[in-house]
């Protein structure tokens, strides 16, 4: 079956929330840049050199991991690294207590970010984690990483509340994932409604436009000649006064399978408008395009088309031409509209040009 076409507007807006998550990635390695710098020149001032070197440590990691995503961009291993170097930053700061035993109290951005750069569950994990080793540091104070002790109302009021902002933040974080997932699915509908024919499933005229101007510009960079066939079903709005505009529309999809299974798969498809089909017809001569016109034609002549318990008779006529005679795709399909005049005005259910004009008997004669 030929592909139906597939728009490039909501991978364009996965690229584009790409871009603003290596921002606001960026952003936080900045802002946590600032923070180590003016925290551990503080520190140093107040004498506590080992806190302010440590500090000056975390400082350089954060600008390596700043610099290889530079040099990579690759945006999961810079995240991968600002999650590593949080943990360290956390286990220090816990363990030490940093600067008058207030560094636990900088933990608290920890949720939001771990759950912003990764899963939901990869952040549950690594949070429980955390809370696990801060309940190891304050209930084993005398092991010997800990270099502080913290009182109990301390412990009970810091794990309180930074299990409460982890819940908080999960929740929250979820319900964001899950209202951008709905907005994806919505964008992603909207683009494909936006390309493609309600009834038939067939790419739109609007789509198919696209899709020439590209085989066009490939014509023009490769020499590779294409074809298109310009296809009406012969008196279709008598059929829809005879029968009804459902049995039209019965019709239209009856059609639209044929053509399916009748064109090659590298051959692309449109509702063109009404009754109208265009098919493009890639690395193909007109010879071929009129070889492949011509079964259609037949095929749609001998298929029963049925609306309940009526037989509706349906024949087509196309026009065909190659964009080797021309140098655009305005001039090209209004050869191929002329050409689809032909061959209603010579009586319908017919081939124009004629395919007797490459030695072989004119369909539908």
């Amino acid at each position: 079956m030929p592909p139906h076409s597939q728009s490039g507007a909501v991978p364009a807006v996965a690229d584009d929330e790409a871009r603003q998550s290596a921002r606001i990635v960026i952003g936080l390695s900045l802002g946590a840049l600032l923070s180590l710098a003016l925290v551990g020149l503080a520190s140093w001032q107040a004498g506590q050199r080992v806190h302010a070197e440590v500090l000056g440590l975390f400082f350089l990691l954060v600008s390596i991991n700043l610099l290889v995503y530079r040099l990579t961009i690759r945006l999961e291993w810079m995240k991968t690294g600002l999650l590593g170097i949080a943990g360290g930053l956390f286990a220090y700061l816990i363990a030490s207590g940093g600067e008058s035993g207030t560094g636990p109290l900088w933990l608290y951005v920890l949720p939001p970010v771990i759950f912003y750069l990764t899963s939901l569950r990869a952040g549950t994990v690594m949070l429980t984690v955390m809370l696990i080793f801060t309940l190891v540091v304050f209930r084993f104070p005398q092991l010997p990483f800990v270099l502080t002790h913290y009182g109990t109302d301390f412990q009970l009021r810091f794990i309180t509340t930074l299990l409460f902002e982890s819940v908080c933040c999960f929740f929250m974080e979820s319900s964001r994932r899950k209202a951008r997932a709905e907005w994806m699915r919505l964008a992603e509908a909207h683009e494909q409604a936006a390309h493609t024919d309600s009834l038939t499933g067939l790419p739109n005229r609007r789509d198919m436009q696209r899709q020439l101007a590209e085989e066009f510009a490939r014509y023009r960079r490769s020499g590779r000649h294409f074809s298109v066939c310009l296809i009406d079903l012969d008196l279709f709005k008598q059929i829809n006064d005879d029968y009804g505009h459902d049995a039209g529309d019965t019709v239209l999809l009856a059609f639209a399978g044929l053509m399916e299974r009748v064109c090659r798969e590298s051959d692309r498809l449109c509702r063109w408008g009404g009754e109208e089909f265009l098919v493009l017809l890639p690395d193909t001569s007109l010879l071929q395009a009129l070889s492949l016109a011509e079964r259609l034609r037949d095929t749609v002549e001998h298929h029963t088309f049925r609306d309940h318990d009526r037989t509706l008779p349906v024949t087509l006529s196309a026009g065909v031409c190659s964009i080797s005679q021309f140098d655009s795709i305005d001039a090209l399909l209004r050869q191929a509209d002329k050409q689809l005049y032909d061959a209603k005005s010579a009586g319908r259910n017919r081939i124009a040009p004629p395919v007797r004009r490459q030695g072989k008997r004119s369909p539908g004669a």
